[in-house]
């Protein structure tokens, strides 16, 4: 038997829980290249300036939240965003933060040092 990770109901999703979950950079990243079409990727495939179990963390987090899937491969966690969820309860708001993260990754890249 496969082992299984609990998702939360979408409709039970609160937004104080999602706005919580995303209020962190490193949060807001894996949100952002699970964005770019990078569905089912291991976590271990992100490259985080965290440790093993701090990224661990992160994934749960996010998780709880309703903001991604995860499921076994193996022994590996792939994740996924939950995007049609999230535009179900939340209407705009994982475009919204999606958009701001990159636009404010490229203003801080074009920033002279």
């Amino acid at each position: 038997m496969a082992r299984a990770l609990e998702h939360p109901d979408i409709a039970t999703v609160s937004l104080d829980t999602v706005l919580a979950a995303l209020s962190d950079p490193i949060r807001r990243e894996i949100v952002t290249q699970l964005s770019r079409g990078h569905d089912d990727q291991a976590c271990i495939a992100f490259e985080l300036p965290v440790s093993k179990s701090t990224s661990t963390h992160h994934f749960r987090v996010l998780r709880e939240a309703g903001l991604i899937n995860q499921r076994y491969a193996g022994t590996a966690i792939l994740n996924t965003l939950r995007c049609d969820d999230m535009d179900t309860r939340f209407p705009g708001l994982l475009d919204a933060v999606i958009e701001a993260e990159c636009r404010d990754r490229t203003a801080g890249a074009a920033a002279p040092s």
